[in-house]
């Protein structure tokens, strides 16, 4: 049985105006007339994006990765209503006990994706790997690695992201063992200079956590994390709920980065009302847009992709082609997968359906329809 979606899609190449056909949770065609990228939408018309794809999710819809049990399942429903098709579940900073059975939970739902869910790619290792100095809203369990630990935890779910300080003694040496393991390690909660960032990616690190933040700053006579990834990087995440980073300098990275991508750092508040949630160990309050930890500190975020793709659009003026790369195709890229995050024949059909002032009106998940609430 084929589904034909109609409207303005968004490919590779550019906006097209005609149909896409889906089949056997693939796209099956895609044909049409090239138009100008700043009419999609117009006169009413649907506007096709390929499926988002967020490599940093703590939580959502009240649950935190953390839980383990059945958390991850209202994770990845909850995301895959706001178009997020596929996704790295993360984990925080913990004693290792309790990152294993964190770990022992998602393996099962890595191998098979629930009915009305978001794909569940593997896991995004966010600690206990991090610098003690630089923990942000990590709670105070780091420590430093070692491969057998990390292979041990790989094989209870496949980590596909790993956050790590090059300058915690140890951590160098093992960028390239994690690499030839099938690991991205991306460079993060540091506190390490400048040359420590060109020596980690040297070594194979692979780009950079949340940009801009939990990391040393830029300074015009010490660059920091950020002077490397800036200088150096090819691909690095951010966070574009306009509270993490400066609108002025996500514009910069833009310029200096090319795979640069978005994700939510989503916690248990994304998509759900303002109170109290948890994160790990902490507890956060979503207020006035962002989550917190009791004193203040930023703690993850309450963002869905959905509205980071807004953001791009409405409140940066990112060109609608170039914020879909950002949040769809450059994380696809950078995960090596070559059948999603684009709208091409031979893709896997996830597919998000907006309208002009760029509100969800139905995703597609490997061809399933999932249900989301469109606002009357």
């Amino acid at each position: 049985m084929t589904l034909r979606l109609e409207g303005h899609i968004v490919t590779p190449e550019g906006v097209i105006a005609g149909h896409l056909d889906i089949a056997a949770g693939r796209i099956a065609s895609v044909s049409g007339s090239p138009i100008d990228a700043s009419r999609a939408g117009e006169g009413g018309c649907a506007v096709l994006l390929p499926g988002f794809i967020d490599t940093h999710v703590h939580g959502g819809g009240g649950r935190d990765t953390m839980e383990g049990g059945d958390a991850i399942a209202t994770i990845a429903r909850r995301h895959a209503r706001h178009g997020t098709t596929a996704l790295l579940a993360t984990t925080m900073t913990a004693p290792l006990g309790d990152i294993e059975a964190a770990l022992r939970a998602l393996g099962p739902v890595c191998r098979e994706r629930a009915a009305q869910s978001a794909r569940v790619l593997g896991v995004h290792l966010e600690g206990p790997y991090i610098n003690p100095g630089r923990l942000g809203a990590q709670p105070a369990h780091a420590t430093a690695a070692t491969l057998a630990e990390v292979l041990r935890l790989n094989d209870l779910a496949p980590i596909k992201v790993l956050t790590l300080a090059p300058e915690v003694p140890g951590h160098l040496a093992l960028i390239g063992p994690l690499r030839d393991a099938g690991i991205r390690v991306q460079i993060g909660h540091s506190n390490g200079s400048y040359d420590d960032g060109v020596a980690a990616l040297r070594a194979g690190a692979a780009g950079f956590t949340h940009l801009f933040n939990a990391m040393s700053a830029l300074h015009h006579r010490e660059p920091g994390m950020v002077g490397a990834a800036l200088a150096h990087a090819e691909h690095a995440e951010f966070i574009p709920d306009l509270l993490h980073v400066h609108p002025g300098a996500i514009r910069a990275a833009l310029r200096c980065i090319p795979g640069l991508f978005c994700v939510t750092d989503s916690t248990a508040a994304a998509g759900m009302p303002d109170g109290d949630y948890r994160l790990g160990e902490h507890t956060v309050q979503k207020c006035l847009g962002g989550v917190r930890l009791a004193d203040g500190t930023l703690a993850g975020s309450a963002l869905t992709m959905d509205q980071a793709l807004r953001n791009l659009v409405q409140r940066l003026g990112l060109p609608l082609t170039d914020a879909v790369r950002r949040v769809s195709t450059a994380a696809a890229e950078y995960l090596g997968l070559a059948d999603r995050g684009r709208l091409t024949a031979g893709a896997v059909a996830d597919v998000v359906v907006m309208d002009e002032a760029l509100a969800v009106q139905r995703v597609f998940v490997e061809g399933e329809e999932i249900d989301v609430v469109v606002d009357a």
